[in-house]
């Protein structure tokens, strides 16, 4: 092989090197991923401002008008969800929270052989405040909104059908179920009451002085 053949034959391989390397050095450059300060994906959330303004507390229906159509077999069926945490036999054991067998009207934090939370003694008020109706509803729409520190990590049964039967179930596991309030019964009873309709204005207390006329303002002509 002379020496021309040679040269052809490194020329073309220097050349194939000169190209290949050439073609990495452009894919590096159009395909380049830069390594991230911090491992991992950055999640991006708004968070509210601080001080901002609280969103609105859920409100409950009121309970006395659920409960004129509540169905207890059907509450029965809800309960399960609640199997887990308690219980709701007559002298049932405490799970996780406490045994619920006649629950209404029980004194709050009082069931024997439960530790309570500190919220909850709160909320008890010593033993005074008890589990009405309306107080289970409330409690069931929104534990932790209802009883600030409650440890009960339930979130909540938000369809009023699901709590009314619920609670008319708790009313059966009782020897002695608590009568329904009256629907209607949680009518707002601040307002004043407005007379009947052809009904005379209220007559002054017997023996009160009448009033007196009005003075005229000084200087002014009198009426004609």
């Amino acid at each position: 092989m002379d020496s021309n053949e040679v040269n052809k034959l490194l020329a073309g391989f220097l050349g194939t090197c000169f190209i290949v390397f050439s073609v990495g050095i452009v894919s590096d450059a159009l395909f380049a991923s830069p390594a991230p300060e911090k491992p991992g994906f950055a999640i991006e959330a708004t968070e509210p401002a601080e001080g901002g303004a609280a969103g609105p507390a859920a409100e409950a229906k009121p309970i006395a008008d659920l409960l004129a159509t509540a169905n207890a077999e059907a509450g029965a069926a809800v309960f399960k969800k609640c199997q887990a945490c308690h219980t709701g036999e007559k002298g049932g054991p405490n799970k996780v929270g406490p045994d619920l067998w006649d629950l209404v009207d029980r004194p709050v934090a009082e069931h024997e052989g439960f530790a309570y939370s500190a919220g909850m003694k709160e909320f008890s008020k010593g033993g005074a405040e008890k589990w009405t109706y309306d107080n289970i509803n409330h409690f069931l729409l929104s534990p932790k909104k209802f009883v600030k520190g409650t440890a009960m990590g339930f979130a909540g049964l938000a369809k009023d059908e699901d709590r009314a039967n619920v609670i008319a179930y708790l009313r059966t596991l009782s020897d002695n179920p608590k009568p329904l309030p009256a629907p209607g019964a949680a009518a707002d009873a601040s307002a004043p009451a407005k007379p009947a309709e052809g009904a005379a204005p209220a007559k002054p207390a017997e023996g009160a002085a009448p009033a007196a006329p009005a003075k005229p303002a000084e200087g002014a002509a009198p009426a004609k």
